[in-house]
């Protein structure tokens, strides 16, 4: 398979990995609260990433780099996004989420401009606000509302939006010295640290710490948890990551709202909700988007790998 095809197929995947991510979270939530639910995410990534690493079946070449590097991908995500995210949703409603999470693509046009120089033409800046219109447009029509809104959620929504264009850029910019492994491997014990420390001590003090073991009891959530975890976390980070090396922040970042398309697809066909005429005119504007922000990355591509090949 030649590079090009071969990074945007992993790019879907990524899409497809992340849309489902939102279905299966759901069920999670329904026997832990947000703060757990993120701890044994990264728990689960950690440990499947950990153990062949430890066994030596993985190599991560840790000589000769300069680790503190990676300090602020791990802090910023999956740290400060998730955290950050997760408070923000305790003052604000999920479908006010989800038009501000659909802001992200336009934070990353204007941070990888600054930061990493990246260029784009009017056609691939219309073509972010085209995507980020057709999320907006998908959750209005479906009745967003405010209410239970509070100014202190929309800021930090905003500022997790901030925090994943971030993201992609500073892995972007450390793509020359670390591999896709070495970065997901800080990011995933970055956040089952963190967040087992905030857990762990919620419960201590709470002198709940029941509350924290009781969900292994479901098999759903073990199921639930399984899959964000080892696909939504560590899976998405690795695709995440290495395409990121390959393909510019701004395109990479279309790949996220696309993703919410597939979310709103996975409810139609597994939660019985039903599909309107919104969702395909949202669906037609997405799709529009990252074809219209990618076709000219990928010639690039292409011609930059034809000439690495000779």
């Amino acid at each position: 398979m030649k590079g090009p095809k071969k990074v945007y197929l992993l790019a879907l995947l990524y899409a497809l990995i992340i849309g489902f991510s939102f279905l299966f979270t759901k069920i999670a939530l329904n026997f832990a609260d947000p703060i757990d639910t993120v701890a044994y995410r990264f728990t689960i990534s950690f440990v499947a990433l950990g153990i062949p690493v430890l066994a030596g079946w993985i190599k991560l070449d840790m000589k000769g780099r300069n680790w503190l590097r990676l300090l602020p991908l791990g802090l910023v995500y999956p740290t400060a996004f998730f955290g950050v995210q997760a408070f923000g949703l305790t003052h604000a409603t999920s479908s006010i989420g989800g038009i501000i999470s659909a802001s992200s693509p336009v934070f990353t046009l204007i941070l990888a401009a600054l930061f990493l120089k990246e260029r784009t033409t009017w056609i691939q800046k219309l073509s972010v606000l085209c995507s980020v219109g057709g999320v907006i447009y998908i959750i209005v029509m479906g009745g967003a509302s405010a209410q239970g809104t509070s100014a202190l959620g929309i800021f930090l929504l905003l500022l997790s939006a901030f925090l994943l264009s971030l993201y992609g850029v500073v892995a972007r910019y450390l793509r020359d010295g670390f591999t896709a492994l070495q970065m997901s491997y800080v990011m995933m014990l970055f956040g089952c640290v963190s967040f087992n420390a905030l857990s762990i001590t919620k419960h201590v003090i709470s002198g709940t710490m029941y509350e924290f073991i009781e969900p292994l009891s479901h098999p759903q959530f073990i199921i639930s948890i399984a899959y964000i975890g080892l696909l939504s976390s560590l899976v998405s980070s690795l695709l995440s990551n290495y395409v990121l090396s390959k393909l510019e922040a701004t395109s990479m970042s279309m790949f996220v709202n696309l993703g919410n398309l597939i979310s709103i697809l996975a409810g139609v066909i597994f939660m019985n909700e039903q599909l309107r005429f919104y969702h395909i005119i949202g669906a037609a504007l997405i799709i529009a988007g990252v074809i219209g922000v990618n076709y000219r990355v990928r010639k690039v591509t292409e011609i930059e790998m034809e000439a690495k090949t000779g």
